[in-house]
């Protein structure tokens, strides 16, 4: 069975990016369809943030509540793992997607399940679960919103040794007793993180210098020690070359460069992200399947006065909440457009640029300790071309870091522009610092000059006052 059906906006891929665009372009009084080839609520949903913050929030609970005297010793034991798990199956609402379906239907938007590929200018080809066709053609534009997914390197044996992804790292039932974990960056130190606090024995296994490497180096060193504390092995300066595991689903093997030889239970490949956009139908208008998408800061594809690329797809900021902060840049500009409204670089609320893309993208890494930054650091500013300085506090010395234990062990950088005397970026190390983020943002995105920052006063005592103390220690 084939039909045809027109609508003002096709969006392909339901994640938080998908839904915003249809959420906004509905509100605008724009006809949308969704078109969906596996869960509504995307990778997000089930395989990324939600469950794997359900799996870590009670790691960093612990961890937090054994620095308190006269708490640590009451919470020395395990993690209740099968309750552990038990939650994070709730969070991800057991894979099942009704209530994200049911969402999308209360805004009057089309759910279309099935794969959805381009079939040149605005129109969107979807092949149904039972074979059915649908021809979906956009009045105005189509907005792939994919996202993306986890790259494995090509390496001997890794084909058949089922190695887990991000997706099996947060979906997993049961516990490995040996987790060896490939990669340094937030999806290695997060699950590291996790499944160490869960019982497995960590190695990880880090090609470069250090974990994190995209934060200041001094992040990943205070990951990597409180990582080590805690029982895992880091190593650095190391690559795999091969991998082995029979086929009656035994240990796994992982062969480094050198011919050592590493036994454990699972591996993890922790080691990359490409678009999903390799069968879409790319070909069809132009573009290389495969490819990551060119966009302008509305989000338009270059070249195309109808096609959108919004969220991980165009490789601007590979983040959950940048992918949303884009959908609603793009389905205002959409809306616009429709509207033949002319879009201004500079409107009231600047609703049609994703200007924060550039210089203010805001980031948690939910280890512990957690960190959390966000514009530029040190060695991007000076890359740059800006003159920038570096100042340095270390958070243990705050006064109401003494309320979080007498081991607290943190440091926080704000990186200052000289010549505007603006914050270019700041980054947070330490328990408790992804709450310090969104004032960081507040200042990095606003360009909030130094001398205004000084009479944002900070509430006595808490972890905040670390802005006074910076700005003094700038200020000299």
């Amino acid at each position: 069975m084939t039909d045809a059906v027109e609508y003002d906006v096709v969006v392909l891929g339901s994640g938080p990016t998908g839904e915003n665009v249809a959420d906004r372009t509905r509100a605008a009084g724009l006809s949308t369809a969704v078109v969906e080839s596996e869960l509504v609520g995307g990778e997000c949903s089930y395989w990324a943030c939600m469950p794997s913050k359900a799996l870590l929030r009670p790691v960093i609970t612990r961890a937090d509540a054994r620095r308190v005297p006269g708490v640590r010793h009451s919470v020395q034991g395990p993690l209740d793992t099968a309750e552990v798990l038990a939650h994070r199956d709730e969070y991800a609402s057991h894979w099942k997607d009704d209530g994200q379906s049911g969402w999308l239907d209360s805004i009057g938007a089309r759910l279309y399940r099935g794969q959805g590929r381009l079939h040149g200018p605005k129109k969107v080809v979807v092949t149904g679960p039972e074979g059915e066709r649908h021809v979906l053609t956009a009045r105005h534009a189509v907005a792939v919103c994919t996202g993306s997914r986890a790259v494995l390197p090509r390496l001997p044996g890794l084909a058949g040794a089922r190695a887990w992804t991000s997706r099996e790292a947060t979906s997993a039932q049961t516990v490995p007793e040996r987790l060896v974990v490939v990669g340094g960056g937030v999806v290695g130190t997060e699950m590291a993180t996790a499944w160490q606090a869960l019982g497995s024995r960590i190695t990880m296994l880090v090609r470069g210098k250090g974990l994190l490497p995209r934060m200041e180096p001094f992040v990943g060193e205070y990951v990597a020690e409180a990582l080590t504390e805690a029982g895992a092995t880091v190593r650095t300066g190391v690559s795999v070359a091969a991998v082995r595991r029979d086929g009656g689903g035994g240990p796994v093997t992982v062969v480094l460069e050198d011919g050592e030889l590493i036994d454990a239970d699972e591996v993890l490949f922790a080691t990359g992200r490409a678009p999903r956009t390799d069968d879409i139908g790319l070909e069809t208008v132009g573009l290389e399947p495969g490819s990551w998408l060119r966009v302008d800061d509305s989000c338009r594809v270059d070249g195309s006065d109808w096609l959108y690329g919004v969220g991980d797809v165009n490789h601007r900021a590979l983040l959950t909440h940048q992918g949303k902060y884009q959908a609603r840049v793009a389905g205002a500009a959409i809306a616009a457009r429709a509207q033949h409204v002319p879009l201004l670089e500079t409107d009231r609320w600047g609703a049609h640029a994703a200007t924060a893309d550039h210089d203010a993208v805001p980031q948690v890494v939910f280890t512990d300790p957690e960190a959390a930054s966000v514009g530029l650091t040190l060695a991007e500013a000076e890359a740059a071309g800006h003159r920038v300085r570096a100042v340095d506090h270390d958070l243990a010395a705050v006064a109401g870091a003494g309320l979080y234990g007498d081991q607290y062990r943190g440091r926080a950088r704000m990186v200052v522009d000289l010549d505007r005397e603006i914050v270019r970026g700041i980054t947070f190390v330490g328990p408790g610092v992804g709450e310090l983020l969104h004032s960081a943002t507040i200042a990095v995105a606003g360009e909030v000059p130094i001398d205004r920052l000084w009479h944002a006063v900070p509430a006595y005592p808490t972890i905040s006052e670390v802005w006074l103390r910076l700005l003094e220690t700038y200020r000299g």
